[in-house]
């Protein structure tokens, strides 16, 4: 009898030891390496999305007409609203120009990122491997703006980018006295006998721009956990509900996420337009 009851137990030790455990990380889990580099779930999301905006630009490069058809149409009419609504920032539409097709293409690739984690499969369809003893799901694919590296990447991108932009529409000199403002101190000893108020004007000028600089590291943490905080959540909401009732309960949520993934995109998108915008005007305007 003692015998048996250890058979058993040895048992469901055993059977409890293969259940397969799978829980929604922080980090990307490794799918494949080639060799020093490792590719995750995250990344491997992110370059279907890349191939499907090349395939989507090749096919609307070869469709375009002067008399406009369905699908042309369909796209000028996006184009043309993005348009507007970005002219509505900048007041601009040559500025406009230039900004938006780094903008818009960070507005899609965010949004086909942010949906692409909504297909059934993605998430639930991959592979086990043993983690401290307990069999882990590993999914082959996972949302890739649910993992902040990403998210990072895409903040740095903007305001880097911004930063470029702005040097070279108002100048390196002018644009590096937005942050180290040397012209209001040295414009101090030429103007104090006809402003004697520039003493105390020209410092706080100063000190401003410096805290400028700490500004721009705050837009990368901003839009990088915005975006990050939002898609990840949501992805642990989903998988919270699927486990209480996989069937019918989770679809509305599935709508709100939708949704959710449309207005990120859209918040990324015009927040980077913005920083454009802004740096791209000199200092005294």
């Amino acid at each position: 009898m003692a015998a048996l009851a250890e058979t058993t137990q040895n048992t469901n030790s055993n059977q409890a030891t293969q259940e397969v455990t799978h829980e929604v990380t922080l980090f990307a889990e490794p799918v494949f390496s080639i060799g020093k580099f490792t590719v995750t779930n995250t990344l491997l999301n992110s370059w279907i999305v890349v191939v499907i905006l090349c395939i989507l630009a090749v096919i609307i490069g070869r469709k375009i007409n002067k008399v406009p058809k369905k699908l042309q149409n369909a796209v000028e009419i996006i184009v043309e609203g993005a348009l507007k609504l970005a002219d509505s920032v900048t007041n601009d539409r040559k500025k406009t120009l230039k900004i938006f097709p780094m903008v818009f293409i960070l507005f899609l690739f965010i949004l086909l990122n942010n949906w692409l984690g909504l297909i059934p499969g993605v998430g639930s369809i991959g592979y086990t491997t043993m983690q401290e003893g307990v069999k882990t799901f590993v999914p082959y694919f996972r949302g890739g703006t649910a993992d902040f590296n990403t998210t990072l990447a895409l903040a740095l991108l903007a305001v880097v980018g911004s930063n470029l932009f702005g040097i070279l529409m108002i100048g390196g000199w002018n644009y590096l006295n937005k942050f180290v403002n040397l012209k209001a101190l040295a414009a101090i000893p030429r103007k104090i006998m006809k402003e004697p108020a520039i003493i105390f004007v020209n410092p706080i000028k100063f000190f401003v721009g410096l805290i400028e600089i700490i500004g721009e590291v705050a837009k990368v943490a901003s839009l990088s956990f915005r975006l990050f905080g939002n898609i990840f959540a949501g992805e642990v909401l989903l998988t919270s509900i699927a486990v209480i009732f996989a069937f019918v309960l989770p679809i509305p949520f599935m709508f709100l996420e939708l949704i959710v993934g449309i207005i990120q995109a859209l918040i990324f998108a015009m927040l980077t337009l913005v920083y454009f915008t802004v740096a791209s005007t000199a200092e005294e305007h």
